[in-house]
């Protein structure tokens, strides 16, 4: 049986940096995950859940995207959870490592200057924790290994 990957990432730039990525996973049993159900046809014959968008404005959002996202990681049970970013791929992770699967977060190109804001939190749950940004990575982490754009 192949494992599974839950491959998180919000639309727009999020979703093109996990989308030049795919090649990676082409092994794995993959599900993708993302905020507008518009891209489910991109990922065929791979399975897709949408999830809601929010951010740290959005209190009432967060909370209820929190419950959408640990509701996929229950039903898919994933091996290994993979995100680019943003909100969704942060408790994607939470969820995922809690649940007993391996974690790795890269963090955005577009942060050139700092951490995204769930970049810099999901440290405690990414088994594997990136940066694009050369000058953004330390001893310990995030580390840098190139540059998916």
């Amino acid at each position: 049986m192949k494992k599974k990957i839950l491959i998180v990432a919000s639309f727009g730039g999020h979703w093109v940096q996990m989308r030049r990525l795919a090649y990676a996973f082409e092994e794995l049993d993959q599900h993708y995950v993302s905020t507008n159900v518009c891209l489910a046809d991109s990922v065929l014959p791979a399975s897709f859940s949408v999830v809601p968008d929010a951010n740290l404005d959005e209190k009432l959002g967060l909370a209820f995207l929190a419950l959408k996202m640990l509701w996929v990681v229950i039903i898919i049970r994933p091996d290994f959870v993979i995100s680019t970013g943003a909100a969704p791929g942060f408790f994607a992770l939470v969820f995922g490592k809690l649940l007993g699967a391996k974690t790795i977060w890269i963090d955005s190109c577009a942060n050139i200057d700092q951490l995204s804001v769930s970049g810099s939190k999901v440290k405690y749950f990414a088994d594997l924790w990136l940066t694009q940004w050369e000058h953004l990575a330390g001893e310990e982490g995030p580390f840098f290994r190139g540059s998916v754009l």
